[in-house]
């Protein structure tokens, strides 16, 4: 098999609000009632795939859709992540019930459950949403990503079977994070495994409970690798979401997922890396410094900003990298 493809971005693109907004450092600063600027179009100008993060609060839409496809280069490429009622029912529980004021089903688990369970009219408004997407040929691999408290019990490994049956059509990364899944890795790679879905692997915080993962593929048709970050002290107590994300990568401490990024390019057809802690577009500039590292050109214009708070991606490339690439059409 030949070198695969390698695609670096980051997850999401728009985060206009908060501390760690990316205004004024990747993007230009507040631009008040303007609307003629465009940040999707801006982040494809640096590269070419992005992971979707709106499609956890909502389902997606195809006029939205569509309207990225024909935003982006024709080789461009988005991962979607699936809707939080396939992945987060707690969640997605407490959102219906806050959302649509049934008072009255708070006491009934049973009702609530019947109501936020998902169905086929959600498995069917999902693929119509995205199905611009996949006709522009621009859609990636969904992104089934579950909760810590996902834990291999029957039950949950009985529904992450009809969840990788319900969407066998399309490739799907499942990222699992709470350790017995590690505990139990061949009856886990077993199921992934004979519904073609990647097993995702992930860098975060690691806690007594966390998933223990070795970073190969367990496919050969495509890779999926996140970078959430290493803030153990705001994972779990912090005063917005976003304080978690607060990490920036050392040159040293992202060299190791580029080497095996970069070795499973080896293995598999497709391979996939996206930076999840978007604190102040930190994502960006880790991004920036993987495709460095394996050689790849910097493409589009970084604000002086930006490069003021992240000088590591503008600097000299350093001796340890990987090679020289061309840029993947």
């Amino acid at each position: 098999m030949g070198e695969a493809e390698l695609r670096v971005g980051t997850s999401g693109w728009n985060y206009p609000s908060g501390k760690g907004t990316w205004n004024g450092i990747f993007y230009p600063p507040s631009r008040g009632r303007a609307k003629t600027f465009d940040e999707l179009s801006f982040y494809a100008e640096h590269f070419n795939t992005v992971e979707v993060n709106s499609t956890f609060y909502g389902q997606p839409r195809a006029d939205v859709c569509r309207a990225w496809a024909q935003r982006t280069p024709s080789d461009f490429e988005f991962a979607v992540k699936l809707y939080q009622k396939f992945t987060h029912p707690k969640m997605f529980k407490q959102q219906f019930t806050k959302t649509s004021g049934s008072s009255e089903a708070a006491g009934h688990d049973s009702l609530l459950d019947a109501l936020t369970k998902p169905n086929a009219s959600d498995l069917d408004d999902f693929k119509r949403g995205i199905e611009p997407l996949a006709s522009a040929g621009k859609l990636g691999p969904l992104l089934a990503q579950f909760p810590p408290s996902f834990k291999n019990q029957p039950a949950s490994t009985d529904y992450l079977q009809w969840l990788l049956d319900s969407f066998g059509e399309y490739a799907v990364a499942v990222e699992l994070r709470h350790r017995s899944w590690s505990d139990a890795l061949a009856q886990t790679l077993s199921l992934l495994n004979g519904h073609g879905a990647a097993f995702v692997q992930i860098d975060e915080p690691k806690f007594k409970l966390s998933i223990a993962q070795n970073q190969l593929p367990n496919i050969t048709t495509f890779y999926y690798m996140r970078l959430h970050g290493r803030n153990a002290a705001k994972w779990w107590a912090h005063d917005k979401s976003e304080d978690r994300y607060d990490y920036l990568y050392s040159a040293s401490e992202l060299h190791e997922f580029v080497e095996t990024a970069d070795a499973a390019r080896s293995i598999v057809k497709k391979a996939y890396l996206y930076t999840n802690n978007h604190f102040s577009a930190k994502s960006v500039a880790n991004a920036a410094m993987i495709k460095k590292q394996l050689g790849e050109p910097l493409e589009g214009e970084y604000l002086d900003e930006f490069r003021a708070r992240y000088p590591e991606v503008t600097a000299p490339t350093a001796p340890h990298a990987v090679g020289t690439r061309h840029p993947q059409k």
